[in-house]
């Protein structure tokens, strides 16, 4: 299996991914990266973060309001390269 890259702006951390089975959120707490989130299903948006470069994709369709270019960490599965900016990092 070829290994997913996750960069994360604006500090720059890369992430190589293996397993397609977790969230976003769930990658990204386990590198001990801080990312702001509350309900973990979709609802509040708290995890709110903008998708610069790539695709991803969702199994349950978020129930918050996203803008275009916005994607939910809490339901939101990696399969191929991305590049994304936390908001509370800017």
């Amino acid at each position: 299996m070829t290994p997913c890259m996750i960069i994360i702006r604006p500090s720059g951390t890369e992430i190589q991914y293996y397993n397609l089975y977790d969230t976003l959120l769930s990658i990204i707490e386990s590198y001990h990266i801080y990312i702001e989130y509350q309900c973990r299903a979709g609802y509040c948006g708290c995890c709110r973060t903008r998708l610069l470069k790539g695709t991803v994709t969702y199994n349950i369709l978020p129930l918050t309001c996203i803008k275009p270019g916005e994607i939910l960490p809490c339901l939101c599965y990696v399969h191929s390269d991305i590049e994304i900016e936390l908001y509370g990092s800017m």
